[in-house]
């Protein structure tokens, strides 16, 4: 670079830091026409972690400068002002942006992870809506596919696992839901598709218990036509979970939905002889 080069780099350095550090600094850098000296303003605020304010100044800049090498760094640190910022679906968009636009980018790998974390991040808690929480999944996986060596690969994998605990504890609660609403065959078709779903599940011991439990109840409040064959399958329940959880803390309560069962069934028998 000629000496008129690092001069006026160096001057438009020097008056950034001028202006950041003096009062009203950010106001005279916002109305400001010079984009390199917004850009060297940002990365003082950015080097600062005041990423609000770099992040206004990057969006400045960031139409102006796309074609040139500084874009990139522009396009990559205003990902991260708003991730720091919390707003993970911005993030997220910048982020992917950026990979899109700058594939070939030594960031493009990190750039891709962060875009799948901040799906992650912006997920909700397990008793709102999931599918921000499928996105995330499919997003990880695609980065774990494409960078089976990643750096980034282990927490990638842990992200992964904790995303389907959140949708295993979702499923749970809501078939759970079914049965406190009285909703009886939707509650046993709920807990039949959780284990089919998570079969390795740790809920599956209660989720089979609370399975007897909704078979009991619907007998109970069936027409008498259809009583003796939701009885049978109470029975049918209760003797698979005892094979299964023989040392369960809800035996107890298994043996009283089986025994009331057997006795509806005995009442059965007598009916049919007379």
């Amino acid at each position: 670079m000629q000496k008129g080069g690092l001069f006026k780099l160096f001057f438009i350095i020097i008056t950034a830091t001028l202006l950041f550090s003096c009062g009203g600094g950010f106001r005279k850098l916002e109305k400001s026409d010079d984009w390199k000296l917004k850009y060297q303003g940002a990365l003082e605020y950015y080097e600062n972690e005041d990423y609000s304010r770099a992040s206004i100044l990057f969006e400045q800049i960031l139409p102006i400068i796309r074609g040139v090498p500084e874009g990139e760094d522009v396009q990559f640190k205003l990902s991260y002002c708003n991730f720091h910022q919390g707003l993970y679906l911005l993030s997220s968009h910048y982020f992917k942006t950026f990979y899109e636009t700058y594939g070939r980018s030594e960031k493009a790998e990190e750039a891709q992870y962060m875009y799948a974390y901040s799906l992650f991040a912006d997920s909700p808690v397990f008793n709102l809506d999931q599918t921000s929480s499928y996105e995330a999944i499919d997003a990880i996986q695609t980065f774990i596919n494409k960078y089976p060596n990643s750096e980034f690969r282990e927490e990638a994998s842990k992200i992964i696992d904790q995303m389907q605990e959140k949708l295993e504890t979702k499923a749970y609660e809501k078939a759970k839901q079914y049965l406190k609403l009285r909703i009886y065959k939707s509650a046993i078709v709920a807990f039949e598709n959780f284990r089919d779903e998570y079969p390795d599940s740790e809920y599956n011991e209660e989720i089979f218990f609370l399975k007897i439990e909704a078979q009991h109840d619907l007998a109970e409040q069936s027409l008498y036509s259809k009583q003796k064959e939701r009885y049978q399958l109470v029975k049918e329940y209760y003797e698979y979970f005892i094979d299964n959880y023989p040392n369960s803390s809800h035996l107890k309560s298994a043996e009283k939905y089986y025994g009331n069962s057997i006795d509806n069934l005995s009442k059965f028998a007598t009916d049919i002889k007379l």
